[in-house]
């Protein structure tokens, strides 16, 4: 029988316990399942199967006391997931002079659904990091218990933990703060930003420039959420956070500056703006303030109206009056006329007038020499002559044989070759060169 060390009880004494637990259930011989709580917060979920006359006991789970949170809405909630917490559920095994680290990773999701609440977040960048739910409540969950279900895996031995996390949404008195600025930084990435004391200099920082009275994290969204690109893996790229915080009081001189017509040109250029404030920001946060989002929810009218629900009975419009049986018989005779009879006449017309401009007139040879001078005609006429005696003569003329075929001596007798053409041969027609056989 395999048994999970829990916590600080000895592995001797657990395993006296479950054999004593073993001994007493097996007493009365009936299959069932025994549930034994110990002291801890937590219980062992022990099943019994009855097996070729014996009893096999199995751990299935571990299963945590429910833990309740309180958020506000309207307000950054956040929780950790520490690994440290279900590390020691886990037995360790390790080997001897080795320190047990197994991978542990997180799955959540809302009790009876297998996803969280749209408003609910969860990352967890690596097994050996925590995990951490955040994200914003909304007004319409207020007094509504969400109750998330934890399983912690652990990679190595592949055992569960599993524990709720109950979620008691409040009210808040002082929400929603009107006055909402969304802060984009480049140097961050979300689980960097999460972390309280990141999260407190930032809001610190922001507390020193806009000077309210009430200051409030109202959400936080990774860069890669709103469409970003995942970055290169080069110089530690952080992938960006943006950070939406409330305030009470109107926006401060200093971040108004983002909204000058100066400051709006050098964003349109992809230009870092000028800022006086940035310096209190960048000794730790990078921020984009062509990115920034100032938002007024004092200046914004109302577009909802009311929706007056009737009754679900349409109005009396009368009696129903269908149309007469007797209908008068309709002439197509004008609408044939008016849309083939009339585009085919003036079509042929057009054919008409085409076919005798084509045709008939046409000047000929005759009505052209007509109109010519006698003289240009003489010329044209003496032109064309000597064109034609040019050509008769270049085709009689003698020309000079080329040197391929003028007579040779025989290399070997001495005795002197004919040429390849006898005298008669065309040599109009003869190339330049000759190939000697």
């Amino acid at each position: 029988m395999r048994c999970c060390a829990a916590g600080p009880w000895p592995h001797s004494a657990l395993t006296t316990l479950l054999l004593t637990a073993f001994l007493l259930s097996s007493a009365d011989g009936n299959n069932g399942t025994v549930n034994w709580t110990t002291k801890r917060a937590h219980s062992y979920v022990i099943s019994r199967i009855k097996a070729v006359q014996k009893n096999v006991y199995t751990i299935l789970s571990k299963v945590h006391s429910d833990r309740n949170v309180y958020p506000s809405a309207g307000v950054l909630f956040v929780h950790v997931l520490e690994r440290e917490y279900f590390k020691g559920e886990f037995p360790p095994y390790p080997k001897p002079g080795e320190i047990s680290n197994d991978p542990i990773t997180f799955n959540t999701n809302l009790m009876g659904y297998p996803d969280r609440p749209g408003w609910l977040r969860y990352i967890q960048r690596t097994p050996y990091s925590d995990g951490v739910l955040y994200g914003s409540p909304t007004v319409e969950n207020v007094g509504k218990p969400t109750i998330i279900e934890i399983t912690a895996y652990n990679r190595r031995t592949f055992e569960t933990a599993r524990h709720n996390l109950i979620i008691n949404i409040m009210s808040a008195e002082d929400f929603p703060l009107p006055y909402q600025a969304e802060f984009f930084i480049r140097n961050m990435n979300v689980e960097e930003m999460l972390a309280s004391e990141v999260l407190g200099d930032f809001l610190g920082a922001v507390k020193n420039v806009w000077q309210p009275e009430r200051l409030n994290a109202i959400n936080i969204t990774s860069a890669l959420d709103r469409g970003g690109r995942v970055p290169l893996p080069i110089n530690d790229m952080k992938e960006g956070v943006y950070v939406m915080v409330g305030a009470d009081v109107p926006f401060s001189s200093c971040l108004r500056e983002v909204e000058n017509p100066q400051n709006q040109l050098r964003c349109s250029q992809e230009m870092e703006p000028v800022i006086t404030c940035d310096k209190k920001f960048r000794t730790q946060f990078h921020i984009d303030w062509c990115k920034i989002s100032l938002v007024d929810n004092t200046k914004q009218v109302s577009t909802f109206q009311e929706v007056i629900r009737g009754e679900g009975i349409l109005p009396d419009g009368g009696e129903y009056k269908p149309p007469s049986d007797t209908l008068k018989s309709r002439d197509y005779y004008s609408d044939f006329l008016i849309t083939l009879a009339v585009p085919s006449a003036i079509a042929l017309v057009l054919f008409l007038i085409l076919a005798y401009i084509m045709c008939c007139r046409r000047e000929g040879v005759e009505k052209r020499n007509m109109q010519t001078p006698d003289i240009q005609l003489v010329h044209h006429s003496a032109i064309q002559k000597s064109t034609k005696e040019l050509r008769d003569m270049s085709k009689n003329r003698e020309i000079a044989w080329p040197l391929s075929t003028l007579p040779v001596f025989h290399p070997v007798t001495g005795e002197m070759v004919p040429p390849l053409h006898p005298d008669s041969y065309d040599n109009t027609s003869m190339p330049l060169m000759q190939t000697q056989q």
